[in-house]
């Protein structure tokens, strides 16, 4: 928690109502719960985040965990809303090709405004290369950083899955990195140095 306050103390407050407790949550898990919606396609992934919180608000008298499992409870309740949109939108979740997809930060430093929104299509265009299941396992354990138990959880499937669908999208991401940019040293290792847990 990056209040300083202790975990427990901010969870009693938030589900004994105190609207100062929930905002710490909220500004806690929101940017990673936004960017895994908007990573995985949403139409609107603010509107989706939104519906994502007011599902935890609802729900939260009932949790019971700690900070990793409140966690993973957020982001099970993100995907099942994003599954949601996907079958009211009625087809196949694909990577939008709008330029605001990744939120920009501009600055007034050309060069860090370029470096930024080449970073931004860099991720883009990786995200999109990934099968959907592949794209979700690495989006929970580098954005949402979750263990694979709790992307199995959230995702429904088995452990030994998840682990397998994280090496698949590990390997399609390698390939990518290697295409793009054939004189760098050392790209195989770099995409899995976030999932070493």
């Amino acid at each position: 928690m990056r209040t300083g306050l202790p975990f427990d103390d901010v969870l009693a407050a938030a589900q004994a109502g105190a609207a100062w407790a929930f905002e710490v949550l909220y500004r806690d898990l929101s940017p990673a719960v936004t960017g895994y919606l908007r990573l995985h396609g949403a139409a609107e992934p603010d509107d989706l985040a939104s519906e994502t919180f007011i599902g935890v608000l609802t729900g939260l008298a009932g949790f019971r965990g700690d900070e990793d499992a409140l966690r993973a409870w957020v982001f099970t309740i993100a995907h099942r809303r994003l599954v949601d949109d996907w079958r009211r939108r009625g087809r196949r979740p694909q990577v939008s090709d709008d330029d605001a997809l990744l939120e920009e930060r501009r600055g007034g430093d050309v060069e860090d405004d370029v470096l930024v929104r080449l970073g931004a299509g860099d991720v883009h265009r990786l995200c999109g290369s990934l099968p959907v299941d592949q794209r979700a396992v690495l989006l929970l354990r580098i954005l949402a950083d979750l263990t694979v138990e709790q992307v199995a959880q959230v995702l429904g499937r088995s452990a030994g899955s998840v682990k397998a669908l994280q090496r698949r999208g590990l390997r399609t991401l390698r390939v990518a990195l290697d295409e793009t940019s054939p004189g760098r040293v050392g790209v195989g290792a770099h995409p899995s140095a976030a999932l070493r847990r």
